[in-house]
């Protein structure tokens, strides 16, 4: 019999990226495998994301190089998944100017995949099944992981925070949270299968539990989770700053496998514009959690954020207010996007939209600003010794390898094969704008 072969194309964020690991999971468990290259496949997957229009668009051109493909290898299936697909006009324009795709889903019944393909196998004609609304969390589905030493867990899914610009609660659902003992048992069995890293995933994970009424919040968790043996860093994405609690900042403090870095987003400087964007938190409390996270963890901390530029109504003083707090926090790194309507949302409604020059003229000018704190933050780590979690090799130069810090830094370096997946010291020798070069200290091959 012969092999059959999957290829998954993933779009957007790190939940994403899990839900792609899980698909894969599932399709080895029906026994296919991943495709030495794409034309190899007999099942390509897309998922989308909905967050930036940049994204739609890659998604659609991505969807029109396979029209051909389709065409030459019959019985191929080729399905559309994830958040873009929770909403009607992009199935609509699916099944008008993309005939010719088997499968369409969602994002809350990925654990049906086996299912659908069994159905377009046996029947031979288009699947589309989408849920508008979640109908509970399905645990213990499998996932091929792209590291063995790393892994993303989610936490939450949804979100109830309905910001102006943010399509995510209508794509994603209302927040639910899974339960503190099964998220701990999968962790303690990626412990035990030696995963060193888990990051923890949710559209706001500062708010854990909350809506569900557990006795155990976020900072619960992470306490909890720092005393799973075998697990060496704690990571989590991403915090939400109206539900950022003290008591969380002391597990910067506390806990010695938290990694000493947060990814806070801020999305604009101004209280007028944040007001704007329902984020419900201001200028100043923000910089009061930055002080507090600062002075926590003795300034050490790496802060990365999310900003918008070119929200509706954004005045040239707001868009000051925003470069100032950049210029006073000092970004490690940030994702930074001009505003795009996404069509249901709010702000998509408002009038005062701003013109395409002014958002990218702004753009550029944040840029530099940006650019210019995350050169100066790396460069105080020139002549460091810093604990790199080694991932592989480096995409620019294969005969190099690649890592992480604790504080999220991307560092290069000489190194052997077996470092992979080791936690290893590196002296930092030069900093880059985006990136850290060193050196391997020594290192013992059994630890």
């Amino acid at each position: 019999m012969r092999e059959k072969f999957y290829h998954i194309m993933t779009f957007g964020c790190q939940m994403n990226e899990h839900d792609s690991e899980i698909m894969a999971g599932l399709l080895e468990n029906m026994g296919y495998r991943e495709a030495p290259k794409r034309s190899d496949a007999d099942i390509i997957l897309i998922n989308t994301c909905s967050i930036r229009e940049n994204a739609d668009k890659r998604f659609f051109g991505s969807l029109g190089q396979l029209k051909r493909l389709h065409r030459e290898k019959p019985g191929m299936i080729v399905g559309v998944c994830g958040c873009m697909m929770q909403q009607e006009h992009i199935i609509d324009a699916i099944k008008k100017k993309y005939s010719w795709v088997d499968l369409v889903f969602g994002t809350h019944n990925i654990h049906e995949l086996p299912e659908l393909i069994t159905q377009i196998l046996n029947e031979r004609q288009k699947v589309v099944s989408v849920w508008q609304e979640h109908r509970g969390i399905f645990e213990g589905l499998p996932a091929k992981r792209r590291y063995p030493f790393k892994a993303f867990v989610n936490i939450t899914y949804g979100c109830n925070n309905f910001c102006t610009y943010c399509i995510v609660p209508y794509t994603r659902g209302r927040e639910r949270s899974r339960r503190p003992e099964d998220i701990l048992k999968e962790i303690r069995e990626l412990a035990d299968s030696g995963v060193r890293e888990v990051m923890l995933l949710g559209q706001n994970v500062n708010s854990y539990g909350l809506a569900d009424g557990f006795d155990m919040d976020f900072a619960d968790l992470i306490y909890a989770v720092n005393e799973i043996e075998g697990i060496e860093r704690i990571r989590f994405m991403t915090s939400h700053p109206k539900d950022l609690s003290d008591k969380l900042i002391g597990a910067y403090r506390d806990c010695e496998k938290l990694a000493c870095h947060i990814h806070l987003p801020v999305q604009a400087g101004s209280d007028r514009v944040l007001k704007r964007m329902n984020r419900k938190y201001t200028r100043g409390s923000y910089l009061e959690l930055i002080r507090k996270l600062r002075e926590a963890t003795e300034g050490r901390i790496a802060i990365t954020t999310d900003i918008i530029v070119g929200f509706p109504g954004e005045t040239e003083e707001d868009f000051r207010e925003t470069l100032s707090l950049m210029e006073e926090v000092k970004y490690d790194s940030a994702f930074t996007f001009l505003y795009s309507p996404r069509p249901g949302t709010p702000a998509a409604e408002y009038e005062d939209q701003i013109p395409e020059p002014v958002k990218h003229d702004r753009f550029e000018r944040m840029r530099e600003i940006l650019d210019e704190g995350m050169a100066e933050n790396n460069a105080v780590y020139e002549g460091r010794i810093e604990k790199v979690l080694v991932e592989g090799p480096s995409r620019k130069n294969r005969k190099t390898l690649t890592g992480r810090t604790e504080s999220m830094k991307i560092v290069n370096f000489e190194g052997r094969p077996e470092m992979i997946g080791q936690i290893v010291p590196v002296r930092i020798t030069e900093a880059k704008t985006y990136s850290l070069v060193g050196e391997v200290m020594e290192w013992d091959t059994r630890q």
